[in-house]
Formats: structure tokens, C-alpha cells, sequence
């Protein structure tokens, strides 16, 4: 994976145990969990700017008229 760097966090003492729960049940370190969350949350972040970006195009398209991509396809062959 490259360089790694160590960090340290402060959990409530439930979310840590159930963080060891979830390492065990797994075999992986808290670490391991850890950067699986972060990974998971970057995913769900980057989609959600991917539909809100989805969602801005397709207003300004709707405003233009285009609801078709045959409609689209016209507006470009001009």
C-alpha cells in the first residue's frame, strides 16, 4: 500500500468495543477496520457528489429541453 503512517484516535469506550468486536469477527487488526471505514465513507462521498453533479446536468439539460438522448444528439449535430 506504500507508506504508512501511525495515528492516534479517541473512541467512546462502546464504539471501540464494538471496533474490536468487528476486528475479531473478521480476523483483522482495529487498524485494518478502521481504514476499511474510511475507504467505505470516501466511496459513499465521492458517489453522492457523482449524483448531485448528475443531478445539476440533467436540470440544466431538462431547461434546455433535452429529456431524450435523441434529443441531445440533435442539439449537437447543429
Amino acid at each position: 500500500m506504500g507508506v504508512t503512517v501511525k495515528k492516534t484516535i479517541s473512541l467512546p469506550r462502546q464504539l471501540a468495543k464494538e471496533a474490536e468486536d468487528i476486528a475479531r469477527t473478521e480476523g483483522k487488526t482495529v487498524s485494518a477496520v478502521m481504514q476499511d471505514l474510511l475507504r467505505t465513507t470516501r466511496a459513499v462521498r465521492l458517489k453522492k457528489g457523482l449524483r448531485d453533479l448528475q443531478g445539476y446536468w440533467s436540470q440544466k439539460a431538462k431547461a434546455k429541453g433535452i429529456l431524450t438522448e435523441k434529443d441531445l444528439e440533435r442539439l449537437l449535430k447543429r
